[in-house]
């Protein structure tokens, strides 16, 4: 089959754009350093355009003192990488330690440029009699909460993208449990058609029928190919999939003969619809391990394809002996194949799918399957 045709089966689609993000941590924090204290300088420059005239080196002194802010935050991320595995306690005394500390330095550095970048305004601040150490103190807290806003936001960034690294991990965790847990299903079926094609063929070989026997071999292998080719968690058109059912059914002609009659019905509308791939080959194993192989003159299998109501409605029939139905459930021993086939729907469509068994009139069994409608890209346009 070609890979072009296959698109992939997503019952959970763990991708967020998030990610690219949490790749990327050192440049998400430089960003966010470099907007952050440039928002600062551009709000502290537009608040003194409003309370006054701005002094001729304010465009100096801006950029200096957001970028001694800056380079104390960053060791305020040192040290709070340094105490991040500590207990709760010590991470608490370093944030406020280490925030207050960084306040009351950054201001000191904020006075001593101040002081030389602007002596006029020092003259005034002295004639005004502002140069007290109370003065001083209230600059300080006003550093200190400026650094306490900045851990905040520190750890309230922190937080989010460990959670969303740690939320990827576990959808993804999930992802690889279902793709693990439809492979199990889907190859927990091929054995038992594999033990009764060798079975076949080694009875082939004992009757010295070796034209049939390599035949058989041939066609055998041509259905593994198909098979381990094809991963479950890929969707092929219904074409495809009965192409491959009809691969499979040629094998089981060769163990029944005329004691299997098939019919085939596909909608033409139907034809390119997506469904996963191998998904009828256990059904149609079913009805020839319950309808045909156990009755003497064999049985019929009908198997058609239809859009019915916006919904791809697949149906398998056949005129055994049929199950002894609970209000449509499976029985107990009703089959793997069944029971297999319905786990793997629930896996890829959740309650978009439905999985229905009726009896067959007069006899027999029916089993009806309606997925979404999606087609291949290359089909859709």
């Amino acid at each position: 089959m070609d890979g072009h045709r296959s698109t992939d089966l997503a019952p959970y689609n763990g991708a967020m754009p998030i990610e690219h993000v949490i790749e990327d941590k050192r440049r998400l924090f430089w960003l966010l350093q470099l907007g952050g204290w440039s928002s600062w300088a551009a709000t502290f420059y537009l608040g003194i355009l409003v309370w006054g005239e701005v002094p001729e080196h304010y465009y100096v002194y801006l950029p200096l003192i957001s970028t001694i802010g800056m380079l104390l935050t960053l060791g305020l991320r040192w040290i709070y990488r340094a105490t991040w595995d500590r207990s709760v306690g010590t991470r608490a005394f370093a944030i406020l330690g280490a925030s207050y500390c960084a306040g009351v330095a950054w201001i000191l550095c904020r006075s001593v440029l101040f002081y030389n970048l602007f002596p006029q305004e020092l003259e005034k601040m002295q004639a005004r009699g502002e140069m007290h150490l109370a003065s001083y103190f209230s600059n300080s807290l006003s550093g200190v909460w400026v650094m306490l806003v900045w851990s905040a936001l520190y750890f309230g960034i922190k937080y989010y993208l460990l959670s969303q690294e740690e939320k990827q991990r576990y959808l993804k965790a999930i992802s690889m449990a279902h793709e693990a847990q439809l492979k199990m299903l889907r190859y927990q079926l091929n054995p038992h058609f594999l033990f009764n094609t060798l079975n076949a063929i080694s009875t082939l070989i004992l009757d010295k029928d070796t034209e049939l026997a390599n035949s058989m071999v041939m066609k055998l292998s041509r259905f593994l190919r198909y098979s381990l080719d094809n991963d479950p968690m890929q969707q092929v058109t219904v074409a495809e999939e009965i192409e491959s059912l009809k691969l499979y059914l040629d094998i089981e002609k060769v163990r029944f003969a005329e004691r299997l009659t098939l019919h085939f019905s596909v909608a033409s509308s139907a034809e390119h619809a997506l469904m996963p791939s191998l998904l009828l080959q256990p059904l149609v194993e079913n009805s020839i391990k319950y309808a045909v192989s156990q009755s003497i003159n064999g049985g019929s299998i009908a198997v058609s394809a239809s859009i019915e109501e916006g919904c791809l409605q697949l149906i398998v029939a056949d005129d055994g002996p049929g199950l002894d139905l609970r209000q449509g459930r499976l029985p107990k021993g009703g089959g793997v194949g069944l029971a297999n086939t319905r786990e793997r729907l629930a896996q890829v469509y959740g309650e978009k799918q439905t999985f229905r068994l009726t009896t067959t009139e007069p006899h027999g069994l029916t089993i009806t399957i309606c997925l979404p409608v999606t087609y291949a890209e290359k089909e859709a346009a």
